[in-house]
């Protein structure tokens, strides 16, 4: 059921290539997303989440621009022009199960600075699942990612993790983006877990804005997930159609 939810994801995150474009608002590209999930008999995992003291997610996706780092959410104000990059993150429930997996697309052509941090938020995503391997560390999968991201000049968003998903869209263990090798809780076979590199250009530290998070510094941010099933050889991604 997790595959199936995420697949589902998979197909959303394709079909969203051809709908985020200069002149488009985040509001209709929620409103795309939210009508795609629920054609397919899921619904948004994100509409009506709840933390304490924020009022409940009022959205199907988030859409974080440019120094947005993640929980954008989405506006009929917020206009993508020729040169942004937005991250598109998106949570789907079926069956009583969820998935999750995040984005960043270019928005018409981006800049070699944008484009190169959308290269290494990406990479450093693929090294963090290679190490989400049976017998492995939580921390293993942390160190992947921060080391990568800091021998290329960037800086990993301050306490903004993964995490296990299931039955609840957040669920144990939490998976940092920096961390020790060796450390934190073991890994299974049979885990389904959430990697999500939050990358920013200029700082690790965030600003929040109730449910948003921003760069501190108003430098580009990046975001990439996937979910992936760790089993007893490797890792299997779930989130790619």
């Amino acid at each position: 059921m997790i595959r199936c939810c995420c697949q589902i994801i998979a197909r959303l995150l394709d079909a969203l290539t051809g709908i985020i474009i200069p002149g488009v608002s985040t509001q209709k590209i929620d409103e795309f997303a939210d009508d795609f999930i629920r054609s397919c008999g899921a619904v948004p995992s994100f509409k009506g989440y709840c933390i304490p003291g924020l009022l409940p997610y009022p959205a199907a996706i988030c859409t974080s621009v440019n120094s947005g780092i993640v929980h954008g959410i989405p506006n009929v104000c917020t206009i993508l022009n020729e040169g942004d990059i937005i991250g598109i993150d998106v949570g789907v429930m079926k069956n009583g199960y969820h998935g999750d997996a995040a984005r960043t697309y270019a928005v018409g052509a981006i800049s070699d600075a944008a484009r190169r941090l959308l290269n290494v938020t990406q990479e450093s995503l693929r090294l963090g699942i290679s190490q989400a391997m049976q017998g492995m560390r939580v921390g293993d999968i942390s160190h992947a990612i921060g080391t990568y991201v800091m021998a290329n000049g960037y800086y990993v968003a301050d306490n903004l993790t993964g995490h296990g998903v299931g039955r609840s869209l957040h669920e144990e263990p939490v998976i940092p983006n920096m961390g020790l090798p060796g450390k934190g809780p073991r890994l299974q076979a049979g885990m389904t877990l959430a990697i999500e590199p939050m990358v920013n250009i200029g700082t690790n530290r965030v600003r929040e804005d109730g449910w948003e998070y921003f760069s501190a510094d108003g430098s580009l941010s990046a975001h990439y997930e996937h979910t992936i099933l760790v089993t007893e050889a490797e890792p299997l991604i779930l989130s790619i159609a």
